[in-house]
């Protein structure tokens, strides 16, 4: 088990190759430049998924392989395509986390919300999703309470594209709901990531980058600008994905993960 009061984890990057060739986001993205930024940083740990494709079971292989490369430096997420992959996800999740020893499912907006299909399988498996709602907060209150045993992470405060309006609700989700997490990946309104710590509290608030794009050590700094007591600052840069990762690798460690699966 990871030590949760000393590692510095970024909880989102991607890693690998896309196969849509139309903009960075889906065409590569390159481990190696993000790491060197990350250990300059003072970065112990990243999460890693695929890059956009058409292919997510070939997509999280390759992520595999990059992890097997890195394995003290990183961290596989299973990517899944909601509507596209529906009928074999809970197999694609299941050859995530007991072959690759994944620790959780990324779902995007822009491709298809997560479905029922999505939050049984990361609720059998005990992973977190998260889950890109792309500005469209108002899918969190559908998911929330729907799978309160599952817990949600909201990349971005709920909008990369600085929907304001969209990041204001995220974080009354975070007061409201128990299992609703988000990460600070490309905020640039710095007072939703202030509101979000002071509202909700600094437990449900996590340190994402959104590399190898944006500069992890930027990121980074934000999460020290908040000038937060040194424990709460160590749960936001590390200590709470931690905690949300570990409930599953605890299920499997303990050999519950098959019966969890069958309820």
């Amino acid at each position: 088990m990871f030590s949760p009061n000393a590692m510095i984890v970024d909880c989102h990057c991607h890693a690998g190759e896309g196969d849509l060739l139309t903009a960075p986001w889906n065409t590569m993205a390159a481990i190696e430049p993000y790491l060197r930024r990350a250990r300059a940083a003072g970065i112990d740990r990243t999460i890693v998924f695929a890059a956009f494709n058409t292919d997510y079971a070939k997509a999280n292989a390759g992520v595999a392989k990059i992890v097997a490369r890195y394995p003290r430096r990183l961290i596989g997420f299973a990517m899944v395509h909601a509507r596209r992959d529906a009928g074999r996800i809970r197999e694609m999740i299941q050859r995530a986390v007991e072959r690759y020893r994944f620790r959780g499912v990324k779902v995007h907006g822009h491709e298809s919300m997560p479905t029922r299909e999505v939050c049984e399988a990361a609720r059998a498996f005990r992973i977190p999703i998260l889950v890109d709602v792309a500005g469209k907060a108002h899918v969190v209150d559908m998911l929330a309470p729907q799978y309160p045993d599952v817990n949600f992470i909201i990349p971005h405060l709920g909008s990369f594209a600085d929907d304001f309006r969209a990041q204001q609700q995220v974080v009354d989700q975070l007061v409201r709901y128990p299992n609703v997490y988000a990460d600070t990946a490309g905020v640039r309104r710095f007072d939703y990531i202030v509101q979000a710590v002071k509202r909700a509290g600094p437990r449900k608030v996590l340190f994402g980058s959104d590399g190898p794009w944006l500069h992890p050590g930027l990121e980074l700094h934000k999460i020290r600008l908040l000038g937060l007591a040194p424990e709460a600052q160590a749960a936001v840069m590390g200590g709470n994905v931690l905690r949300l990762i570990g409930r599953g690798a605890a299920a499997r460690s303990a050999g519950q993960l098959r019966s969890v699966g069958s309820r």
